[in-house]
């Protein structure tokens, strides 16, 4: 399961076959293990269905819970900039 957290901290939100393909680990497993880790909370997932060149695909969608992500590096709008020079 901690390879699990590690992977979705590294790549952030990921469908559970990108996960098992990455891992190494069993479709099967992986969602057995997203499944506990949701109900402990540490994970956010819901259904998801997508379509590629028409054919429908559907697995579930994961996430670390409460986890932010870093900024990207990059030019920021005036909004942002305003935001950060904001006494908190």
């Amino acid at each position: 399961m901690q390879e699990i957290l590690k992977y979705l901290k590294d790549r952030g939100e990921q469908l559970d076959s990108e996960i098992a393909t990455a891992t190494g680990i069993s479709l099967e497993n992986v969602r057995r293990h997203v499944s506990a880790l949701s109900a402990r909370g540490e994970v956010m997932m819901c259904q998801s269905i997508r379509f590629d060149n028409g054919k429908k695909s559907e697995g579930l969608l994961c996430r670390i819970a409460g986890y932010i992500p870093p900024a990207s590096p990059g030019r920021k709008s005036k909004a942002q900039i305003a935001q950060l020079k904001a006494p908190a």
